[in-house]
C-alpha cells in the first residue's frame, strides 16, 4: 500500500473530505455474455458553430473555439486528436440550422454569424465557405477524425407561432454542399439531420410527421449522391431531447431503415448559476435519474423502430456554456465517467462530448488548448474501455459506482470504479459470476472471510501465490484535494503537456492480482484484470 498511504493522507486533508473509514465490496462481474455493445468510436466529443459573441451568466467563454475560426493549426489540437487513435468528432449545435453552405448558386454573400435582435437564439444566418470546409477536412484527415455533420433542417421552413416552424424543408443548399463533399472525397461517416427541433424544441420545434417526411427526402438525396461514392454515410436524426411520443412517431413516419441512429442531448445537471451544482455530481440518486431516458430510448427503438441505434449526440451536463470552474475541473470527471458507464449499458453506440473545445464544458481550454481533466477521462475510457459491455453486480454503498467491459482489442476485463463518497475508502474484492455460480451452495457472501475473497477472487487466472500476475491501476484524483482544480493526477503524478506540447502518457501501476482494489474518497479508478475469464469477451 505503499502509493496510497501518502495519497489518501492528501486526499484526507483537502476539499469536504471527512474522517475515513474502509469498507470491504465484493463485486462479481458477469462475463459469461455482455449487456450491450458500442460501437468502436464510443467516445466522441463536438465543435460547435458558437461565435465569441455567445455569452450567458455575463460570461462569454467561447473565444475562438468556432468550426469557423478555430485555429485548427494549432499543436495542441491535433496532439489532442490524435491520442485517441481515431476520435469521432461531431460539428453541430444550435446555430447548426441557421447555417448556409458556400456552394455555388448560394445568391449571397458567404458571412459569418452576427449578433441580431430578433434571430434565433440571438443571431443571424451564417456560411461555411467552401474554402473554410476544404482545411476543415484537411484537418481531419490529418487527425484521422471520424467526422458526424449537422446539417441545417429548418431551410425553406417559415415560424409560425411560439417556437414552431413549418413547411416543407428546402434541401437545395444542403444537397449541393453533400454532392461537394462527396465529390471533393472528404469522408463524413455521418450526417445528422437538425439540432434540438423535435418534441418541444429549444428555440425552435418542428412537427414530428414533418420532420419524418423531410428525413425520407434525405435520405433519398444521400442515396442517389452515394452511387458517386465507393463509402455509404449513416442518417442521424433528431439530435434533441427525448420526447418519447415524438420520437416514436418519427420512427414510424420515416419508417424502416431510413434513420440509423436516434440521436438525443444530456444536460442533467441544470444551469451553471446552480450553487447545488458539485452537490448534484456528487449525489449518487440524482445522477440515477437520467437512468429513466436512457431506458425509455431503448424501449422506443426497440418497439418502433428496431434498425435504429441510440447516440447520444450532444452531452454537456450543464447546458448554456457549462459551469464556470465546475465543467472544467476535476469534480466533472464524476459526472462525465458515470455517464459513459451509464449510456453504453443502456446500448448507446456513441456518446459525444460538448465539447471538444469552446465553452466551460471544453475537454480543452478554450484559451490555451491545453486539455482539462476530462480530457483524461475520455481518453482512459476511450483505450482501456472495449466495446462489450459486462453486467456488474455488488451489494454496497451507492456511492460507489462500478462499470465493467471487455479489455479493448486485447484479453481480460477493464472496471471504471467512482467513488462519490467523502469519508470512505472502498476495499474491493472482484469476483467471476463463473466461479461464483460453481461454488453455489459451497459459500454464502454472508459467510466470506476476506481471505476466502481473495483466493476467489483469483481463481480464474492462477493461484494466490503466483506473483507474476499483475493487473493494470489508473487511479484518478485532484491536486491538493481540490475538487474544483483543473489538475488531474493519474497514481499520484500530475497529467500535464510534454515539454513539445504532447499528450503525456497514462502509466498504470501494476499491482499483484492478489491484492485488494482501493479506491480512496471522492476519487476514480481504471482497473485492467487482463487474464479475467469471460466468454463474452473472447
Amino acid at each position: 500500500m505503499g502509493f496510497w498511504l501518502p495519497l489518501l493522507l492528501i486526499l484526507a486533508s483537502g476539499y469536504g473530505i471527512q474522517a475515513q473509514v474502509s469498507t470491504n465490496v465484493s463485486i462479481i462481474v458477469k462475463g459469461t455474455a455482455a449487456v450491450a455493445e458500442t460501437n468502436d468510436h464510443f467516445v466522441c466529443a463536438t465543435i460547435d458553430w458558437w461565435p465569441p459573441e455567445k455569452c450567458n451568466y455575463n460570461q462569454c467563454p467561447w473565444g475562438q473555439s468556432s468550426i469557423l475560426n478555430l485555429d485548427i493549426n494549432h499543436p495542441f489540437l491535433a496532439e489532442a486528436i490524435q491520442a485517441f487513435n481515431t476520435l469521432r468528432i461531431r460539428v453541430g449545435g444550435s446555430l447548426q440550422d441557421q447555417v448556409v453552405y458556400g456552394v455555388r448558386d448560394l445568391g449571397s454573400q458567404c458571412l459569418p454569424f452576427k449578433k441580431m435582435v430578433g434571430g434565433l437564439f440571438g443571431f443571424s444566418k451564417g456560411c461555411l465557405s467552401m474554402d473554410r470546409w476544404d482545411e476543415i477536412n484537411a484537418f481531419f484527415n490529418k487527425t484521422g477524425a471520424i467526422v458526424t455533420f449537422g446539417i441545417n433542417a429548418l431551410s425553406g421552413r417559415h415560424h409560425v407561432r411560439n417556437h414552431i416552424w413549418a413547411g416543407d424543408w428546402n434541401s437545395s443548399n444542403a444537397r449541393d454542399f453533400v454532392e461537394y463533399t462527396i465529390s471533393k472525397g472528404y469522408k463524413v461517416d455521418s450526417w445528422e439531420f437538425g439540432n434540438e427541433l423535435s418534441g418541444r424544441g429549444i428555440g425552435a420545434r418542428v412537427e414530428a410527421e414533418q420532420y419524418g417526411k423531410d428525413l425520407v427526402h434525405f435520405k433519398a438525396i444521400l442515396d442517389e449522391l452515394s452511387e458517386k461514392s465507393q463509402t455509404r454515410s449513416l442518417l442521424l436524426a433528431p439530435g434533441g431531447f427525448f420526447d418519447k411520443q415524438w420520437y416514436s412517431k418519427l420512427l414510424r413516419i420515416s419508417g424502416s431503415g431510413v434513420v440509423n441512429a436516434m440521436t438525443h442531448h444530456i444536460y442533467n445537471l441544470g444551469p451553471g448559476t446552480d450553487p447545488h451544482l458539485t452537490r448534484k455530481i456528487l449525489d449518487p440518486q440524482y445522477l440515477n435519474r437520467i437512468s429513466d431516458t436512457y431506458k425509455d430510448l431503448e424501449h422506443t427503438i426497440e418497439s418502433q423502430g428496431p434498425w435504429a441505434s441510440a447516440w447520444v449526440g450532444e452531452a454537456g451536463g450543464v447546458p448554456n456554456n457549462g459551469g464556470h470552474l465546475v465543467s472544467n475541473t476535476f469534480i466533472n470527471s464524476f459526472w462525465y465517467l458515470d455517464q459513459l458507464g451509464m449510456a453504453s449499458k443502456y446500448k448507446t453506440k456513441a456518446y459525444c462530448r460538448q465539447t471538444l473545445i469552446g465553452g466551460h464544458y471544453g475537454l480543452l481550454d478554450s484559451d490555451t488548448f491545453i486539455p482539462n481533466p476530462d480530457y483524461y477521462s475520455a481518453l482512459l475510457f476511450h483505450r482501456l474501455m472495449g466495446k462489450k459491455v459486462l453486467s456488474v453486480d455488488f451489494n454496497g454503498s451507492p456511492h460507489l459506482r462500478a462499470y465493467a467491459h471487455c479489455r479493448k482489442q486485447k484479453e481480460g476485463v477493464a472496471l471504471l470504479l467512482i467513488n462519490l463518497s467523502n469519508n470512505t475508502e472502498f476495499k474491493i474484492t472482484v469476483k467471476n459470476e463463473i466461479n461464483v455460480n460453481l461454488n453455489a451452495g459451497v459459500h454464502n457472501d454472508k459467510g466470506y472471510s476476506f481471505t476466502d475473497g481473495l483466493k476467489w477472487a483469483v481463481s480464474w487466472i492462477g493461484t494466490a501465490s503466483d506473483g507474476a500476475q499483475k493487473r493494470e491501476e489508473y487511479h484518478l484524483t485532484t491536486e491538493s484535494g481540490n475538487l474544483q482544480s483543473k489538475t488531474m493526477l493519474l497514481n499520484g503524478t500530475p497529467l500535464e503537456l510534454t515539454e513539445n506540447g504532447g499528450i503525456p502518457p497514462l502509466t498504470p501501476s501494476l499491482v499483484p492480482v492478489s491484492s485488494p482494489i482501493f479506491i480512496a474518497p471522492l476519487s476514480i479508478a481504471f482497473i485492467v484484470l487482463p487474464n479475467f475469464e469471460a466468454q463474452a469477451c473472447v
